[in-house]
């Protein structure tokens, strides 16, 4: 020991000092590929069997936009879980529900929000509505030697876009291929039934709190002929999760809220099975 102060050890790799994109999910492929979920590959005969996520229906309003997804998973013939959460929020003014292979998607929606909150970290600014959809189609094209091999992942992303003060909905294929919606759309096992039942209900101009009686209405007629959509189950007290977006952002509906939307459904319901106007 001569005295001299030694040298702090770096804490940090030089690739965190480095000057880079404001895409997190770029960094991270340069960086530590194998954390992204494309970046652990199964044997080319690998058959899992994985809960599987399944019913998200999502529809515009005159205010914004709604977005609501079933709380049942299934696994094969089985129910893998029956509360599980499909409909996440993106950032402040967007979300994203999920159908697929349920680990998989949960894995990218969490990546997804780090990416948008990374973007506007570097960049100081919210990324547009447009962009963020195409950002999403790009990260589901990465998952596409997955979904090939059985494990895919098929969103629905929806929001309010800021420029037109208006909702938006962008469904996707499994090759990461974009679309912009109209009135509405489903996604997932459930959604032939849900589609025929916003068919009919869905109206331009609804308020948000229609939207959100459509939605829950659509999603039950979905559970009605569809084994793997769990309708809304009221001994267990589970509701679906329901998500508004509007010029305020995004806001979950409260469980006290969707218990009165569901008795209402299921009491007009009663002696009309079929749903019939």
């Amino acid at each position: 020991m001569n005295g001299r102060p030694q040298p702090r050890a770096r804490r940090l790799d030089d690739a965190y000092l480095t000057a880079g994109t404001s895409s997190f999910t770029d960094f991270l492929a340069s960086y530590r590929p194998e954390l992204l979920p494309s970046g652990r590959p199964l044997p080319p005969t690998a058959g899992i069997e994985a809960p599987h996520a399944t019913t998200i229906v999502s529809l515009l309003t005159a205010d914004g936009v709604v977005m609501a997804g079933d709380r049942r998973a299934t696994m094969g013939n089985l129910i893998a879980n029956r509360d599980m959460q499909k409909v996440f929020a993106a950032d402040g003014y967007s979300v994203v529900g999920i159908a697929g292979t349920a680990g998989v998607a949960i894995e990218l929606v969490r990546l997804y929000q780090v990416e948008l909150e990374h973007y506007e970290k570097i960049e100081g600014i919210l990324m547009s509505l447009e962009g963020k959809a195409n950002r999403l189609a790009s990260m589901i094209r990465g998952n596409l030697g997955l979904a090939l091999q059985g494990l895919a992942v098929v969103p629905v992303y929806a929001g309010y876009d800021l420029d037109t003060d208006s909702g938006r909905i962008y469904s996707y294929d499994v090759t990461g291929g974009c679309y912009t919606e109209g009135s509405h759309h489903s996604i997932g096992s459930g959604s032939p039934y849900a589609r025929g039942a916003l068919k009919k209900l869905w109206q331009p101009g609804l308020t948000s709190e229609r939207g959100v009686e459509v939605a829950v209405e659509a999603l039950y007629d979905a559970a009605d002929d569809d084994s793997a959509t769990g309708g809304p189950d009221l001994g267990r007290q589970i509701w679906p999760s329901v998500a508004v977006v509007d010029s305020s952002g995004v806001s979950f509906v409260a469980d006290e809220v969707l218990q009165q939307v569901v008795e209402s459904v299921i009491a007009a319901r009663r002696d009309n099975p079929g749903g019939a106007r």
